[in-house]
């Protein structure tokens, strides 16, 4: 465990070290700092309350433990799902060309959400048969 910990700090490193050095020929490093401080901002004021509110939910709704895992786990998958498809969601109106931007959006982003919810009940049933025919005779 040890060896994993120290090549995951080392890689981790590494790609720190590569994202430094891009940032050295960036012209406009004013706007890559605010974005970066947006980021957090955006992480640390409403996604991260957002994930422990769910949890809180979760809990105090009564979900049991064997469930609560792979909820959350669906809505965290679901939630970084909407979080990356966020942009072309509230994209604005008409475009002018109409190459930019031409897919069903909303449609993928349920299929993607719906895949999420239906592989979540997949395990949970899972769990429920593999519970079952361990008490059986």
């Amino acid at each position: 465990m040890k060896a994993m910990r120290a090549l995951a700090g080392v890689a981790g490193l590494a790609l720190m070290g590569v994202g430094a050095s891009l940032l050295l020929d960036v012209r406009d490093l004013t706007g890559v700092l605010l974005w970066l401080g947006g980021a957090v901002v955006l992480h640390d004021g409403l996604i991260a309350p957002l994930v422990l509110l769910a949890g809180l939910v979760l809990v105090r709704g009564g979900v049991r433990g064997g469930v609560r895992g792979p909820v959350r786990g669906a809505l965290t998958v679901a939630g970084a799902l909407t979080v990356v498809a966020l942009p072309v969601l509230l994209r604005p109106g008409p475009r002018a060309n109409s190459s930019v931007l031409p897919l069903d959006y909303w449609g993928n982003w349920l299929v993607a959400v719906g895949g999420v919810v239906m592989v979540t009940a997949l395990v949970l049933a899972a769990r429920w048969f593999r519970r079952g025919r361990r008490g059986r005779p």
